[in-house]
């Protein structure tokens, strides 16, 4: 049978799998069994608004390759139902289209309903709307919220229900979630919270969709709902009921990053040893929270001061590209785990203990044996003898050996290459060198110089209770009048403004006169905005714009946590003398008119062509709008806009939103140590970051959706004041792919879609550096192995090769590796 007969064969039986009759989803202790087969299962969160439809065929094919059997998503229920009843399924909003692209490839989807996500989602996927009905309290015994959650879970049940995605109607989803990590918060809602999750627990069961339920983070659910673990290592857990299987619903592939913090990083080695630990010590199902993190576009980062970008150095980068090593190494391991799945479900366990945490377990069926030899030791490598034959198992690592004689695997021995990814300029034709922009002011002489507003109260409002989450922007106006003798005309005034950790730009008079913002580290804390003021004679206008970014979506009643400006607001005379403005008559407007009156759309902004001013272009300018137009560069290739130059605010291309954008602000530069990043030990979030005193974020995703054919305009919202003459529009691709691994190893490089235009460096023995910046040693082969890849890869996509000192020579040293660094064809179009 030739290979197209093979791929239509499987094509076949995956289709077949998902679209025939009804599988029967249940469990034992140790196992997911489907239709009576007892399955490990291997499974990637991919969160459907992060990406664009026409991105998920890709994404999922390579989850696939990847050795996924099944993905994972949550359902945001803002973003469905961002007004009461008001239901927005369309476009990358398409659960269903996206559960049915997940199907078409043949993999199982798990469902996390929620409907609250966290998520480092805005407001956790609460809509703000439900906060604002009256008399209602968010996951807690309350009947407003309960209908509510209940009314959306039901919602979503129904639609999939409707086009039989659940496994019971022979569909592809397996798992379903209701809540989600309550156990980690419902302490302090006491007698109300357990009477909360009992609520969830019976209401999920009496939709009756066939499949089991998940609660993940909380130990001994109501029956039936499943127990779920979540972290960066899980396999010291435990269920509390002994006849639940050990899942895993999120092991961390990296971290989420903030404004002001530095680039996050799990090396390939750490993340590989928590999975292969996780199933060493009975491990049923593993999921990658995130396997594709993609990006936040529009308002919907969470936090606050969530990024734009939720990359989460996940297998699969921001863009859909491969995140190698770590992709290919874990899809090894994922090889190796899938060839051993009977044995893991199905044999008797033991463990032997052969050195000072050095372990072997054994699982044994009638018919054969599996085994796990892990090294728990941080510093220390191991040479271990087990079963007559010796091994050496490198700190921190486990190896695997699927018939307990020959290692298949060892999760510190990475094999796969490295891809170094890099940014290319735009190169449609006739693409001038720089961008023609146009200008307009943002028109605030209303709100800033005059006052008028929506509404007015004798109060402070948060901004959550004002806004309604309807725009990052709401002025706070009110006015004082002072009498020719007061002394405030001859003293010093300060005005001072609380602030719940957002950013707040402040006029008096007309005037601007300073902004703030919340410091990395401090995104929570309230501070104080204080300048002086020089009041006048009779009527003095106070115009505050307050900007959040994000609203807080984790931690126990995470939905109270303030927003905006906050009581009390004073004016101090002299540091002593105190005037309260609290509960003056404030005047309340939300939003901004550019964005109010879509300046951003291109329909719009062609009606209004006549007030974008071409020269000069105002720069430096807070509150400004700029507009240009480009070519989308030529190829395939992921698309990024470079803003470097630009202080803070909001990007759109052909009227789509790329969400927030904030160059100006510096990772901290304390954060990262100079001690090279060492994969052995446990990982946290502030182990291995880097790119500190850089723009936390700089390059923006502009999905290919996105654009169109001929001319594309791009449009800014300039909040701070900048500059936008550098702006430019770049690819992302594979500059190099690198080899650097022991021998015995078939390996394998590849530019994926573009020829190897060049050998950079090989060498064998024990060769120094990393890939970009390998050495020679002076223990290594004499044999040119350059010129041997030179003739086996130049020209060609990819080539594999086995690690042999056959082919590349006998260096004169005990380690035997291979380095190579081959460069990728940098085609002109």
């Amino acid at each position: 049978m030739n290979i197209f007969n093979l791929l239509f064969t499987a094509f076949i039986f995956s289709f077949i799998l998902f679209h025939s009759n009804a599988l029967n989803v249940t469990h034992d202790s140790r196992s997911i069994i489907i239709d009576g087969n007892h399955r490990i299962i291997l499974s990637g969160s991919i969160h459907y608004p992060r990406s664009t439809a026409q991105m998920w065929p890709d994404l999922i094919r390579k989850a696939k390759e990847g050795g996924l059997d099944a993905v994972e998503t949550y359902v945001f229920w803002n973003a469905h139902e961002p007004a009461r009843r008001l239901y927005d399924f369309s476009g990358n909003l398409d659960l269903i289209r996206f559960l049915k692209t997940i199907q078409d490839q043949g993999l199982y989807a798990i469902l996390r309903i929620g409907p609250y996500t966290c998520a480092e989602w805005n407001y956790g996927g609460f809509p703000v709307w439900l906060h604002n009905m009256p008399g209602v309290s968010l996951r807690t015994k309350n009947d407003v919220f309960m209908n509510e959650m209940k009314n959306f879970t039901t919602l979503i049940v129904d639609m999939v229900k409707k086009e039989k995605l659940f496994a019971s109607q022979g569909g592809n989803i397996i798992l379903a979630q209701v809540e989600n990590e309550y156990g980690n918060v419902m302490e302090p809602y006491g007698d109300e919270g357990k009477s909360y999750i009992n609520w969830c627990a019976q209401m999920a069961d009496s939709l009756d969709i066939g499949v089991p339920w998940i609660m993940c983070q909380q130990a001994a659910p109501p029956k039936p709902m499943l127990e779920t673990c979540n972290g960066w290592y899980c396999d010291e857990y435990k269920p509390k009921d002994p006849n639940t299987p050990k899942l895993w619903t999120e092991n961390w592939t990296g971290w989420f990053k903030s404004w002001g913090g530095a680039d996050p990083f799990r090396t390939a080695e750490d993340l590989a040893y928590s999975v292969a630990r996780f199933f060493q010590k009975g491990g049923t199902l593993q999921n990658y929270y995130m396997y594709h993190g993609g990006t936040n576009f529009g308002r919907t980062s969470g936090g606050p001061y969530i990024t734009t970008t939720y990359d989460y150095n996940a297998p699969l980068d921001e863009y859909g590209n491969l995140n190698q090593p770590k992709w290919g190494h874990l899809k090894q391991l994922h090889d190796v785990l899938h060839s051993i799945e009977y044995i893991l479900t199905n044999g008797n366990v033991k463990n032997e203990k052969l050195s000072n945490l050095v372990m072997a377990t054994i699982y044994q069926t009638k018919e054969k044996s599996s085994c796990f030899l892990s090294n728990t030791n941080t510093k220390i490598d191991a040479n271990v003898n087990f079963g007559g034959i010796n091994y050496f198992v490198p700190a921190w690592s486990i190896s695997i050996l699927p018939d307990c004689r020959e290692e298949a695997y060892n999760t510190a021995k990475v094999s796969s290459q490295t891809s170094l990814m890099v940014k290319k300029l735009n190169k449609a034709e006739d693409e001038p060198s720089s961008l023609k922009w146009m200008w307009r002011p943002e028109l605030i002489e209303s709100t800033s110089v005059q006052g008028r507003g929506d509404v007015s109260i004798n109060k402070i409002v948060d901004q959550k209770d004002m806004a309604n989450d309807a725009s990052d922007y709401l002025w706070y106006m009110t006015s004082i009048d002072v009498a020719k003798d007061d002394p405030m005309l001859n003293g010093t005034v300060t005005l001072c403004v609380n602030d719940t950790g957002h950013v707040l730009h402040a006029f008096f008079n007309g005037e601007y006169i300073g902004s703030q913002w919340s410091k990395y580290g401090n995104n929570n804390v309230t501070y104080v905005f204080e300048r002086n003021i020089k009041p006048s004679p009779g009527k003095n206008l106070i115009s505050l714009l307050s900007v959040t970014v994000g609203l807080k979506n984790y931690g126990p009643m995470f939905d109270l946590v303030g927003a905006g400006i906050t009581s009390p607001i004073e004016l101090v005379l002299n540091k002593n003398d105190v005037k309260d403005l609290s509960s003056n008559k404030w005047t309340y407007k939300v939003g901004l008119n550019g964005i109010s009156n879509k300046f951003f759309d291109t329909d719009c902004a062609s009606k209004s062509s006549s007030k974008w001013v071409s020269d000069p272009i105002s720069v430096d300018r807070n509150f400004t709008w700029y507009k240009t137009t480009f070519k989308a560069p030529l190829g395939n290739k992921p698309v990024v806009v470079d803003l470097l130059g630009l202080g803070k605010g909001m990007a759109w291309v052909n009227g789509h939103s790329l969400g927030r954008y904030w160059p100006s602000y510096i990772a901290d530069k304390q954060l990262c140590k100079t001690e090279t990043c060492d994969y052995r030990g446990r990982y946290s979030d502030s182990k291995c970051v880097s790119k500190c005193g850089e723009p936390t974020q700089r390059w923006y995703h502009v999905p290919r959706s996105f654009l169109k054919d001929g001319e594309n305009t791009l449009v800014l919202f300039e909040e701070f004041g900048g500059n936008p003459s550098g702006i430019q529009f770049q690819t992302v691709e594979i500059g190099s792919v690198c080899i650097n691994t022991h021998e015995g190893k078939e390996v394998e490089l590849s530019c994926q879609d573009r020829p190897i235009s060049k050998i950079k460096f090989a060498s064998f023995g024990s060769p120094q550096g990393v890939c970009g910046s390998f050495d020679k040693s002076e223990s290594d082969s004499e044999v040119d192995a350059l010129s041997i890849l030179e003739k086996e890869c130049l020209g060609k996509e990819s080539c594999s090769f086995k690690i042999t000192e056959d082919k590349f020579g006998r260096p004169s040293c005990e380690v035997k590796k291979l380095a190579v660094e081959a460069v990728c064809e940098d085609f002109t179009f």
